[in-house]
């Protein structure tokens, strides 16, 4: 779906990679709701997008909250009147912590952020969607959807449900105008420690290889690619796409190289 002319729904809207997704969707001529939890985050959103926010709504919104999920359907279409897509951006990671020190609530927060966040969106916007001559669902998942990273597991189960919900929904909506597709960013240059409440590990040689980490602007150029050419599946950088050839190959030899490199922040 081209989204020239089209309402998209962002998640996320607030900070890295979601707002550079509503940059570029209001660049390519879209209309934009960016939904952030972060009140002071989304307006700098607005503030970013010059004269191209015209074009923009802006709505503080968390998304683990249902019912306030299911009052902005009729909010954006109010603003809009109507909503061609959605991109289920927002996402949290967990502290680097192995599954039996982590607390029920962080586990909670994550999944309900992760996983019922984006369901959410999905059960409040898809009835609208299917009454539209055509339509597009993006999920983000994450490279740890498919691989095991240790530390980072239920994280990863957050995303492997997302990933299995979106491929299920694809399924579900072969015959119909709603198209969708799963997108599985590997490494990219955001503020998701941030915004998870995390310090970042440090660790030796970081600062070298920070230039090779995909920048939050070319991530969401090649997820609004793939939503425009109505892909099933998006792997955002090289290391998404080594690793999952690799686990492809050979599932337990993959998921041994990233244990190794998780190892020195778990230990």
């Amino acid at each position: 779906m081209k989204v020239e002319n089209k309402v998209i729904v962002v998640t996320g809207g607030g900070s890295g990679m979601g707002r550079e997704l509503v940059l570029n969707l209001l660049a390519k001529g879209a209309k934009v709701a960016a939904i952030d939890i972060n009140e002071a985050a989304v307006k700098e959103t607005a503030l970013q997008a010059g004269e191209m926010g015209i074009a923009l709504a802006t709505f503080v919104i968390d998304i683990t909250d249902r019912l306030a999920v299911e009052g902005l359907l009729e909010k954006v279409i109010g603003k809009f009147g109507s909503v061609d897509g959605i991109i289920n951006n927002a996402g949290i990671i967990q502290p680097f912590i192995k599954v039996n020190d982590l607390g029920y609530d962080v586990i909670e927060r994550v999944m309900n952020i992760n996983f019922y966040g984006t369901l959410y969106l999905i059960k409040t916007f898809l009835p609208h969607l299917l009454t539209r001559p055509e339509a597009h669902i993006v999920d983000i998942s994450s490279m740890g959807g498919f691989v095991p990273v240790p530390g980072q597991t239920i994280y990863g189960a957050s995303k492997a449900a997302v990933k299995l919900l979106t491929e299920g929904l694809s399924s579900e909506l072969k015959n119909t105008n709603v198209k969708v597709t799963v997108v599985f960013p590997g490494g990219v240059n955001t503020n998701i420690m941030k915004n998870s409440g995390l310090e970042i590990p440090k660790q030796p040689g970081e600062k070298a290889k920070a230039h090779k980490i995909l920048s939050a602007v070319e991530a969401a150029q090649i997820i609004i690619e793939g939503m425009e050419n109505d892909c099933y599946r998006v792997l955002v950088g090289k290391d998404a796409k080594i690793m999952d050839f690799l686990y492809r190959l050979n599932p337990k030899s993959a998921a041994s190289m990233i244990s190794k490199k998780m190892s020195k922040i778990l230990s």
